[in-house]
């Protein structure tokens, strides 16, 4: 049971790094700069605040190799529980870290873009602010492929979180329902033009806000709680 508490623990505090530098790359940061009717605003922005935008840069980088240590974590936890589910489980994060690592480029050369002085020079500004919206459009359109992959993992998590007997069940299920929640808003927003105003979006991803949250501190509890 030590064992096991410690391991879960480590899985706990991986996690919160994941939510935290998640929030801060994916949600905080761009909120701050990104207004995506406005390119020029945007260049302005990102302009003005280049070191905020490569701070955004690092949090993803820290973000996407917790995202990698994470799964063997969860798999040395829950592989009794049904290995060939936990492998998939690992699979399916595995897959998603070269396409989430190679998208970043974009932000990459958007902040190339933006300091090298040769490169500078090629683009007159009315180009550089064309550019660096595609780039960030780029970046969005890796995003919802990524985000696929963010979603399916959470079927075979939920499920072994469902099976533990040591986690919550709740939580299972919330995590179980947030892939589907993924998928509904990916193939969505594929699908449907300002699929986003409809105001699905927001209902369907709640199950994996609060399932992916709620299982982080549940495994920070459970592994930081002294045995009776």
């Amino acid at each position: 049971m030590n064992e096991l508490k410690k391991w879960t623990l480590l899985a706990g505090i991986c996690y919160l790094v994941i939510v935290l530098t998640g929030i801060l790359s994916l949600m905080y940061i761009p909120n701050q700069l990104i207004e995506w009717k406005d390119p020029e605003a945007t260049f302005s922005n990102i302009s003005t605040h280049l070191g905020l935008f490569r701070w955004g840069i690092v949090a993803s980088i820290i973000c996407y190799l917790a995202y990698l240590i994470l799964p063997l974590l969860l798999y040395k936890i829950l592989s009794p529980v049904n290995k060939k589910v936990a492998l998939i489980m690992v699979i399916l994060v595995g897959v998603s870290i070269p396409i989430t690592m190679i998208n970043l480029s974009n932000k990459l050369d958007i902040v190339d873009l933006l300091t090298n002085p040769v490169l500078g020079s090629l683009y007159s500004k009315e180009e550089m602010i064309k550019e660096v919206f595609f780039l960030l459009n780029k970046y969005e359109s890796g995003i919802t492929m990524a985000s696929l992959f963010w979603g399916l993992w959470l079927m075979p998590f939920g499920y072994l979180v469902f099976k533990s007997g040591f986690l919550p069940k709740l939580l299972g299920i919330l995590l179980m329902l947030g892939c589907l929640g993924y998928c509904i808003n990916i193939f969505g927003s594929i699908l449907i033009q300002d699929y986003g105003k409809l105001g699905i979006s927001k209902w369907v991803s709640l199950p994996a806000s609060l399932g992916e949250i709620g299982i982080c501190l549940g495994m920070l509890i459970f592994g930081s709680r002294k045995n009776k």
